[in-house]
Parts: structure tokens; sequence; C-alpha cells
């Protein structure tokens, strides 16, 4: 499950004023990134300019523009009152972009222990792609910065697709600013995944494309930042809350052990008092088992190999049947327990998924929702899996965005997994799958 991930985006940038604020990002300007937890200053003096820029976004994307600026200028001469639209103008108010931010980045492991010469041959190979795959001159490319000041290197490259297409109006040749002549739609963008993931293997480096699907890649990436540290936060406060009631708890129990029970008191049996105070000590020695699970979280592995394994040889059988039109009673009964088999080992990797999810680190939890992921997108988890897996856990919100199941139609209630779970045509929930 040490999979790493190779992650490319496209971000739009629509008017002239989010590409200023972009570049303030990307060229550290701003004040504001001392008080940012994200960002480590002290860190940003061995960011990399891999395409420099001396001046500001907004100039130089003036240069970039200047043919189409004065274009633009010499046809407005010959319009209307009425129709005349300064450049920036008719920029900001186009439903064309002004320019399309680039970023390029893996899963933190991926970048753990690297040198810095490996790191800076991963950087060249992604310009490489953004040059020879996206079809970039390096005149159209405004910025190019490579971050290490973050939690995990990335690169942010900010590229103008400037381009001349045909007016059919006129019938002759202008400018216009146009990503789909780059990339195309959705479609074409995961193919580009596809090739920036096979280009990084060619050159050795150890990849995995990142997940098909993902809403992720539409996701404003300071929206995500913004998002992920509130949620981290949040986590950090209830832990904190949770472990001192545990405490308090702790504390108040023994302390009133001795205590005369009176109208102030309520009146319990000692067996019950016993009680209370074993299911604290579970709790507690649940939270003490977290550094155990990292350790068996990495047998899941065999789980899964044994899983495909069997899925292989029953797929053969079926074939075998299919091929040679034949009714095998010995065959037939081989790949009934053989399918057996794999329900039970799906089942125990479903509550496996489950434990994790629990009772798992940040860590754990977060490797083990993308492998909920790509066991939905490969169908071999149904929605109402995703849904019962992650119901009532951190991940819940989440699992339940990705497979699309609405809240609307009510939060349901963990049904426990078993071997009856997928016999219904009809999920739990009332959903047809």
């Amino acid at each position: 499950m040490n999979l790493n991930y190779a992650i490319f985006r496209s971000q739009p940038i629509m008017t002239l004023q989010d590409l200023a604020q972009i570049g303030s990002h990307n060229k550290r300007e701003k004040q504001a990134y001392k008080s940012n937890p994200d960002i480590k200053l002290n860190m940003s003096q061995y960011n990399v300019e891999l395409v420099p820029l001396t001046e500001k976004y907004v100039k130089g994307f003036y240069n970039i523009t200047k043919d189409y600026r004065k274009e633009h200028e010499e046809r407005m001469k010959t319009e209307r009152e009425d129709r005349k639209r300064k450049f920036n103008t008719m920029l900001d108010n186009s439903r064309n972009v002004v320019a399309d931010e680039l970023l390029f980045t893996a899963t933190n492991r991926f970048f753990k222990n690297m040198s810095n010469e490996d790191l800076m041959k991963w950087a060249n190979t992604c310009m490489e792609f953004v040059y020879e795959d996206l079809g970039y001159t390096k005149e159209q490319v405004l910025h190019a910065t490579l971050h290490v000041d973050e939690k995990t290197p990335h690169i942010h490259c900010v590229v103008v697709p400037l381009v001349k297409k045909l007016d059919n109006r006129t019938k002759t040749e202008r400018y216009t600013i146009s990503k789909k002549q780059y990339i195309k739609d959705n479609i074409h963008l995961s193919q580009l995944q596809d090739k920036y993931r096979q280009r990084l293997t060619e050159k050795g480096f150890d990849l995995e494309r990142g997940i098909k699907g993902s809403d992720n890649v539409n996701i404003n990436i300071k929206e995500l930042k913004k998002i992920t540290r509130k949620l981290n936060i949040d986590l950090n406060n209830k832990t904190q809350r949770l472990s001192e009631s545990v405490k308090d708890l702790q504390d108040k129990m023994k302390s009133n052990k001795n205590v005369l029970f009176d109208k102030e008191y309520v009146k319990i049996k000692k067996d019950t008092f016993n009680t209370m105070n074993k299911v604290i000590d579970n709790a507690t020695n649940v939270m003490n088992l977290q550094p155990k699970l990292e350790k068996v979280y990495k047998e899941v592995n065999s789980y899964t190999k044994s899983y495909q394994s069997l899925k292989r040889e029953n797929t053969l059988y079926e074939n075998e049947i299919k091929n040679l039109e034949l009714n095998n009673d010995k065959l037939y009964e081989k790949n009934k327990e053989l399918t057996n088999q794999i329900n039970v080992i799906l089942m125990a990797i479903k509550k496996f998924f489950r434990k994790l999810l629990q009772l798992g680190s940040e860590i754990i939890k977060e490797a083990t929702v993308g492998e909920i992921k790509q066991y939905f997108d490969n169908k071999i988890f149904k929605k109402k899996d995703v849904v019962n897996i992650s119901v009532d856990t951190t991940k819940e919100d989440e699992l339940f965005d990705y497979v699309g199941y609405e809240k609307y139609y009510g939060v349901p209630k963990y049904n426990e997994l078993d071997d009856d779970f997928d016999k219904d045509k009809e999920d739990d929930f009332g959903l047809e799958i």
C-alpha cells in the first residue's frame, strides 16, 4: 500500500486580478506568508526558479501578449463606440482564461530522502512534459517555480495559452487566449495525466497515476489547503478534549470510591462501578493500540494479493466454461467454492478498512481512503460498501461525496458487515446500485 502517486493538475486563471494574487503567492511577496503555517519561510531561500520572472505577473503577462494587445487596439479603432472595450476589460469579461496554472507534485513519501539531484531531475522532467506533451513554447511560460518550503515539494507553472485562430466572421487569423487548445476537456486531461506518469516512469521514477475521476482536480488549491488545515485543527481539538474528558472521568471515579452515598450522589452497584472503570481502561487501550495498527496495516497487502490472485483464477475458470460450453459439475463446484473464498476475503477487507478509518492515525486514514476509492473505481466495492465502511468516521463526508451518496437521502446507520451484506440488489438505504 505504500504507493507513490504522480499528481498533475490544471487551475484556470480567469482575471488579471487573480493572476496578480497567484503571482504574489508563487513569488512569496506577501507579508501574510509569515503567519502561514503551511509555509516555512526559512526554507523559501531554497525554492528554485525553473523559468525565472523578475517582474510582476501582470507585467510579464503584458510582455507575452503585446502583439495581442496591439491587434486589439487597432481593431477597436474601427468599432462602434458602444462596442469599444479596453484590453484589460475585454480579458476580464471574456469567458476565456487569461492564464493557466499547472501544478506538479506527488505523494509526500515520494520525496522522502530524495537527493537534490533527483529532485531537480523530477522538476526538469515536469518541464519537459509542459513543452513536449502539452505543447507550450518557452515564450508562453510566464513563470515556473519549485517550492520546497511547504510540506510537500511541488511546482507552480503559469502559462499563457496565447494562440492565433481563424476568425470565421472576418476570415482572418486573430490572437486569442484559449486553454482548450492545450487541454480540450476532462477526458483529454485524464489522458495527459497518464502521459505525465508514463514520462516520469521512463525517467526511472517509481510512481503510480493519481486516482482517475477524482474531484480534487477541480478544487481550488487555496480552498483545499484551507479546508485541510481547518479539519486538522478540528481533529486535534476533538482529540485533546476527548483525552481531557477521559482523564477527568478517571479522576472523579477514583475520588468517589470511598464517598458515602447520600442524596447528592447516585447510588450504583459495585459491579457497575467496576464495569465503568473497565470501559475507561479499554478506551485507553484502544488509543494505545494505534502504533500496533500501523504494523498490522502493512499486512493488508497479503489480503489484497490473495483477493487478486483468486479473482484471476476465478476468471480463468469462467472463460473455460464459456469457451467449451460444457456443464462440468466439478468445475462449477470449484468455481462456487472459489467465489465464496473471494467473498470471505472481501468481507474481511471491508471490516479491516472500517477499523482503520475508526482507529488509525491520520496517515493511515488517508492511505485507507485512497485504497477504498481504488476498490470503488475498479468496481470491487459498490456504493453501499463505501457508505457502510465510512459512516460515522472522520472520512465520511469525503467518501460519501466520492461515490455520489447525498446526505439528503438520510444519514445511514452503520450496518454490521456480514456474509449477507451483498445479497440484495438494492442497497441498505433504499437506493438502486
